[in-house]
């Protein structure tokens, strides 16, 4: 008989390792298809198995899972965003051509383009923030105007906060335009620019699973101008009223995008006037899926596999607690001379995991987006109060020294280093 495979497309150093790990629980070999797998250091174990492949493009990645499949039986095909919002679309249509469960692939097309995806909230009734798409610098300064200050200026298409600014003023507009548009930012598709009205309020993400809503988290970002995750706690502190009101925005989401298959993340604000979406992404959040089991005892990873592969799937909570993610963030560039007190932290009660991407003589060149943590602190206890205390305990026994650039005049032996 032959071996069931799961098809992985690119990775994820949060969520990737869960992914393989379920997948051999449930008796499948996983198999990596990613354009640069040593970026994902967990498929350097000996039990995985990873292919180099252009995964832009569709026909080849179609020849290598046809020349797959004379070796294994593909049970099913998932896919992980990194920083390339195509990669969902791309899966969902590998799935449709190998006939295998999946998503509708214009579903997933349609949210990936941000535009687009707020054309279709708005016409369906959902509150988004206000919004204009520009196609060069002057478009956005008229865009803000017309929008009214503060805006975020950020891509039409992308993921992970790549590109994504917050402009209070209209030269940090036209700062941020000449960044997007000027040859700095790498695009991934045709060069857009979504300029929006900044919702103001708490930010919470909606974790669904098919049609139903699994767990709402509250999460606070790293100072401005820029949207880089910093904390993550699940459940948020929400009275029932406003678990409703988040509940009920979500699911109109998913009609009005035509979703429902699989995960679902939907980020949304707390305004003066209520929930206003921010975003909705045809896949799991990344690092969710740890405080959701955590949280509730529901494992997100396995239930989604077990859906990419016909098999039934458990969304029973099994209990409820409180799980809270500090991530670990540079505070400036430069070389990494040390890092430590990660063992001391593990070793507080409460903690359930402490994870260092980094290592001394680290180059840390921050990017302002999802790539800059240097790792996190995840813990778990009965009450908010408690896992905001043990957080906070943990956290302060981790610290680490940057040595900063040379500056400009000193800098002549760090240019190979930085090109």
């Amino acid at each position: 008989m032959e071996e069931r495979a799961l098809i992985m497309v690119e990775g994820s150093r949060g969520d990737g390792p869960l992914y393989i790990q379920a997948a051999q629980r449930l008796g499948l070999h996983p198999i990596s298809l990613a354009a640069d797998p040593a970026q994902y250091d967990y498929l350097a174990a000996k039990e995985t198995e990873a292919i180099r492949i252009n995964t832009d493009n569709l026909d080849a990645l179609i020849d290598e899972c046809s020349r797959l499949r004379t070796t294994y039986n593909i049970a099913g095909i998932i896919g992980f965003a990194a920083l390339d919002e195509s990669i969902p679309t791309t899966v969902a249509k590998l799935c449709r051509h190998f006939g295998l469960p999946g998503p509708n692939p214009a579903s997933v097309e349609w949210c990936c383009d941000k535009f687009t995806q707020r054309q279709l909230l708005g016409q369906a009734g959902v509150p988004v923030p206000a919004y204009r798409l520009a196609a060069n610098a002057t478009e956005v300064q008229s865009s803000a105007v017309e929008i009214g200050l503060p805006v975020i200026v950020k891509p039409a298409m992308g993921c992970g906060g790549s590109g994504v600014r917050l402009c209070r003023n209209l030269d940090e507009v036209a700062e941020h335009a000449t960044y997007l548009l000027g040859g700095k930012h790498v695009w991934q598709s045709l060069p857009r620019v979504l300029v929006e009205e900044f919702a103001q309020g708490p930010f919470y993400i909606a974790d669904l699973m098919g049609n139903e809503v699994i767990g709402i988290t509250a999460a606070k970002f790293g100072p401005p101008p820029h949207f880089v995750g910093r904390e993550t706690t699940c459940p948020a502190a929400l009275i029932e009223h406003e678990h409703e009101r988040i509940a009920d925005v979500s699911l109109s989401c998913l009609r009005a995008l035509g979703l429902g298959w699989g995960p679902t993340c939907i980020e949304l604000r707390w305004t003066k006037h209520g929930p206003v979406v921010i975003e909705v992404n045809p896949r799991l959040g990344v690092g969710q899926p740890k405080l959701i089991r955590l949280a509730y005892g529901v494992n997100l990873v396995a239930e989604h596999i077990k859906l990419a592969i016909g098999d039934e799937w458990d969304l029973r909570k099994r209990h409820s607690r409180t799980a809270a993610v500090r991530i670990l963030l540079p505070e400036r560039d430069g070389i990494l001379d040390w890092i430590d007190g990660d063992r001391r932290a593990a070793a507080v009660p409460g903690v359930v995991e402490v994870k260092l991407y980094v290592k001394p003589k680290t180059l840390i060149v921050r990017k302002n987006d999802s790539r800059d943590p240097i790792g996190y602190v995840i813990v778990t206890s009965s009450s908010l109060a408690l896992a905001d205390t043990i957080l906070q305990r943990a956290v302060d026994l981790i610290s680490w020294s940057i040595t900063p650039f040379p500056t400009l005049a000193n800098s002549k032996d760090m240019r190979p280093l930085l090109s």
